[in-house]
């Protein structure tokens, strides 16, 4: 269907582009300049639920893990939603180290995640992005980096040489292959509920560092704030044009990132005090992001 067509579908195409338009030219639209999200109803004799995501859905670390190859826990936000909604079928796909190319092709013995959706799955949460993005590249970058510089921003300095932030270019080119992604769960659950979740909180919301419990520089924990709102941000967006609900993690883990004390952190840092990866959640880091995928579910709460 072409761009110029005459019809409520053109009429999506035309959103979409002009959306993913707005993020590929730098992430700065507002969301209120999109339309909200429709809910979409799951359609008759819809039961089943389908978790897609990487290693912030598969919970790496924390007991139990159920599937070492990908490791995924049971207790990750997928099975507590689960547990909570009772759906007669549930599936978890998710698997650490997961880009949108996995949606596609296998990863080991997890098959293409996409093929855990059919016309009968009436619920999908998908969380997916960060590794296109280049989460743990970036994070030994700028953990190596800081050894030079403790105090300033060698990480920033380096990724914005040239003039160009790689990082927001990153996310940026993450976008199209997010869509993309979206535009498959919809085909292949046409009558889903689809909910796109956003990474939580890594770092101190205020800028601030902990240097060395988490071993960046002082001056580089503001930029590397700011990109994973970035990021969030082009999630929101591509969830709105798919017409599926962005859920915000961000917000309800505030105040619990890797530089609090370890009996309020719900991420941990790169020496882990609790059962999980490095810089990932923890078991309450789980458990927060289920509340917010429980929250904007009918009876979920």
């Amino acid at each position: 269907m072409g761009y110029g067509t005459r019809t409520a579908g053109g009429t999506r195409v035309r959103r979409r582009r002009a959306v993913l338009g707005t993020v590929l030219g730098g992430c700065v639209l507002v969301a209120a300049a999109t339309p909200p999200a429709a809910a979409h109803p799951a359609g008759p004799g819809g039961t089943g639920y389908a978790a897609l995501g990487d290693s912030y859905t598969s919970g790496p670390g924390i007991p139990a893990q159920v599937d070492p190859g990908c490791a995924r826990s049971d207790h990750n936000y997928p099975s507590l939603v689960a547990a909570r909604l009772k759906p007669a079928a549930f599936t978890d796909v998710s698997c650490g180290g997961a880009t949108t190319a996995e949606m596609w092709r296998a990863q080991g013995a997890n098959p293409p995640q996409l093929d855990a959706l059919g016309r009968r799955t009436a619920l999908v949460t998908v969380q997916i992005g960060g590794n296109d993005v280049g989460f743990g590249p970036i994070i030994a970058t700028c953990a190596r980096l800081a050894a030079q510089d403790p105090a300033g921003n060698p990480c920033q300095r380096s990724y914005t040489a040239g003039g160009r932030d790689r990082l927001a270019l990153a996310v940026v080119q993450t976008a199209p292959k997010v869509d993309r992604v979206l535009r498959a769960v919809r085909a292949r659950a046409p009558h889903a509920r689809v909910l796109v979740v956003g990474y939580p909180d890594l770092l101190p919301e205020d800028g601030s560092g902990c240097f060395p419990q988490v071993p960046f520089a002082q001056r580089d924990f503001a930029y590397l704030r700011d990109t994973e709102k970035r990021l969030n941000l082009m999630l929101r967006l591509v969830a709105a044009v798919n017409r599926a609900e962005y859920v915000d993690t961000y917000r309800p883990t505030a105040g619990h990132d890797m530089c609090r004390s370890p009996e309020v952190r719900w991420i941990e840092p790169l020496r882990p005090d609790s059962p999980a990866a490095p810089a990932h959640p923890n078991a309450l880091g789980e458990a927060a992001m289920a509340r917010a995928v429980l929250d904007r579910l009918p009876h979920g709460r």
